[in-house]
């Protein structure tokens, strides 16, 4: 078997906690691969506290430490985007610091992709033990949601977390939109996947950076992302409300013209208007939406900009 690159993208936005935890479970999975060359690319998306230390600190003493920080917090999306751009493997794994995707399964993924089976080894949790009920429902109904309205397939609990070919790589980054959802864009791009289902982890340490407002806003823009779907909603009950409205409209004249009985008092009236009108703010929202998303792809401003580096032919914006 040929010796292959294998980079390890990992974006970290305020984890100074889990920084050496993470390299200490990626020198573990190392001394298992060690027949391939390894790169740890970790991406510093403008944390506030002293994750970029950390990471200098560990890259000043392995050179296999490759880092790139942003000179504000982008997202977590751009932080992926700058990983991927600046990985140099043949075999690319992106995953998240906290330890919530299991480093161990890394050499099970290699062997994967060795095997010539799949262009794409990526994880799924098969359960939710330890999250909040209602998060779990929400996100069982979203991902059932993306399957519906969009083109992509998504399967329930896949996480960013997965070991791709060069190939899929340069394909995923040829998709330069601004506004990115990665497990969108996974599936969209193709390629032969396989799954390696697991179950969920606790985070190692520090607190989560996603509340439960930032992930509904984040499904939000997922489903914009791929589906125009509710774009085509607003026009059916657009169309819809318009014929009752009309049928409305004639069984009111019929009963006034046949049985003299004048049209009933305000109250219905306020009650109709009302909500007609909260029709209408809705699928204009829907529309603003999707315009002020446009608005953002045609600024074409840049995904991200690093401030600091140790890879001499780091991309500084993209």
């Amino acid at each position: 078997m040929d010796k292959k690159k294998i980079s390890i993208v990992v974006p970290m936005y305020n984890e100074q906690e889990t920084v050496r935890i993470l390299y200490r479970e990626l020198n573990k999975v190392s001394r298992e691969l060690v027949n391939n060359e390894m790169e740890f690319l970790f991406v510093n998306d403008g944390s506030k506290d002293a994750t970029l230390e950390e990471i200098k600190d560990l890259a000043s003493k392995d050179e296999r430490v490759r880092y790139v920080s942003f000179s504000r917090n982008f997202g977590k999306e751009a932080a992926l985007y700058a990983g991927l751009s600046n990985a140099a493997g043949d075999y690319v794994a992106v995953m998240d610091a906290d330890l919530q995707d299991p480093p161990a399964l890394l050499p099970k993924m290699v062997q994967m992709l060795d095997s010539g089976q799949c262009d794409n080894v990526a994880t799924r949790r098969v359960t939710r033990r330890g999250e909040p009920p209602i998060r779990s429902f929400c996100a069982r109904c979203f991902y059932k949601l993306m399957r519906r309205l969009s083109n992509v397939d998504i399967a329930d609990g896949a996480r960013d977390y997965r070991l791709m070919k060069r190939e899929m790589v340069e394909s995923v980054l040829s998709v330069s939109e601004y506004n990115r959802f990665s497990k969108g864009i996974f599936a969209w791009v193709g390629y032969e996947t396989k799954w390696l289902e697991y179950e969920n982890v606790e985070r190692a340490a520090g607190e989560t950076k996603w509340s439960f407002f930032k992930l509904v806003r984040y499904s939000i823009d997922g489903m914009m992302n791929f589906s125009d779907q509710s774009l085509r909603i607003s026009s059916f009950l657009g169309l819809f409300f318009t014929v009752l409205s009309f049928l409305a409209i004639v069984v009111e004249v019929i009963r006034a013209l046949v049985f003299g009985d004048p049209v009933a008092g305000w109250p219905s009236l306020v009650c109709i208007i009302t909500f007609m009108g909260g029709i209408q703010l809705f699928c204009m929202g829907i529309m603003g939406q999707y315009i002020a998303k446009t608005y953002m792809e045609v600024k074409n401003r840049p995904h991200y900009i690093i401030r600091e580096t140790n890879i001499i032919s780091a991309r500084k914006n993209n």
